[in-house]
């Protein structure tokens, strides 16, 4: 099995390093992520430049742009193979609930998905981050699961592991997406020109967070397992849109 791995939090990223080094044990993986952090990048683009794709002395490649770059660019370009699987992460920090819609580890998931190719985002959920191996080891399993299992369209999977021993992991969940509360306001600051400057403000706490959602399985020590889909579409509202159209 031939696995591509991304990120967001930039090549050089802790957890990038430690789920490449449990996947090189039970597949050949191709590494291509940002220069840098690129947090919150979501599903963009670079159309505004070209890209440059360059090797780490550790093996890893990567490129001066966004998450979805680096996917898009590794399988429609640099790669002589599709890849089997295209995996994320892992993430320092949980990706839950609305985060989902902005957060570029999914993107680089969501992006090998869009291509066609099964894909999983990770993320650590806490604030510590002291369990990369956890987490590491739950995506080495379900690659395992996705060896023996096939299916007859790609899954995009968004997997979040509490940050806790792996001996303390309460086994894996099938949850749905929660829901949080509005974000906090944006905090104003000064910048050394003594000009106005505003930080984007922390997420909100969890307001869905009941049995069932992604939210719920974390806080009970589980690893959160959500299918997620791409089209946007409205579906109860196509006859209300259609009459108020005809109006």
């Amino acid at each position: 099995m031939r696995i591509l791995l991304s990120n967001d939090d930039g090549y050089f990223a802790p957890g990038l390093a430690c789920l490449a080094g449990a996947l090189a044990a039970i597949a050949d993986i191709v590494v291509v992520a940002p220069e840098r952090n690129r947090s919150g990048a979501s599903n963009s683009l670079t159309l505004d430049r070209p890209l440059m794709l360059r090797q780490a002395q550790n093996g890893f490649h990567y490129v001066n742009g966004t998450p979805t770059d680096c996917v898009h660019l590794a399988v429609t370009g640099m790669l002589d193979t599709q890849p089997d699987m295209v995996i994320s992460g892992i993430n320092s920090g949980a990706n839950m609930g609305d985060d989902t819609i902005y957060s570029g580890t999914v993107a680089a998931a969501t992006e090998g998905f869009l291509l066609g190719i099964p894909a999983i985002a990770v993320s650590l959920a806490g604030s510590e981050l002291l369990h990369y191996r956890t987490a590491a080891q739950v995506v080495v399993e379900l690659v395992q699961r996705f060896g023996k299992n096939t299916h007859a369209r790609p899954w995009l999977l968004n997997v979040n592991v509490p940050d806790i021993p792996s001996g303390q992991l309460q086994g894996m969940e099938v949850t749905r997406l929660g829901k949080r509360h509005k974000a906090e306001p944006v905090v104003k600051a000064a910048n050394p020109h003594g000009e106005t400057v505003y930080w984007v403000g922390a997420a909100g706490q969890a307001q869905d967070a009941g049995e069932g959602t992604d939210f719920h399985a974390v806080a009970n020590r589980r690893a959160s397992i959500t299918p997620l889909q791409v089209d946007l579409t409205q579906y109860n509202q196509l006859d209300a849109v259609r009459d108020w159209m005809s109006a």
